[in-house]
């Protein structure tokens, strides 16, 4: 294949649907999402497992959204609730980007 030249068959679902993105912003916006919260969303595998490993869980007593990484004391305990607004991060990084703080054990 020459350098430069892309495959026509293999174009983003934006190309192929760009009133599609419209659509999910538009509609995530209306339910309080961000476009990270968005994002993250269609990062996260469904079904059989997780590919994004970092936890965001949002406190029953402050409302705050703190993220837990593997190895820290309370991981594996969290437990993710994606009806009261928790989900997958794929990196702290993304954490911090969403507005969550990384959690301090």
């Amino acid at each position: 294949m020459r350098q430069g030249f892309r495959n026509p068959q293999k174009k983003s679902v934006l190309f192929k649907a760009p009133g599609l993105l419209i659509g999910a912003l538009a509609f995530g916006a209306a339910g309080g999402m961000t476009l990270s919260d968005l994002l993250a969303s269609w990062n996260v595998s469904g079904g059989s497992g997780h590919s994004c490993k970092i936890k965001g869980n949002i406190s029953i007593e402050t409302g705050e959204r703190i993220f837990h990484v593997p190895g820290q004391r309370y991981y594996s305990q969290t437990k993710i609730s994606p009806q009261y607004g928790e989900r997958w991060f794929c990196s702290e990084f993304e954490a911090w980007a969403a507005g969550w703080r990384k959690s301090k054990a």
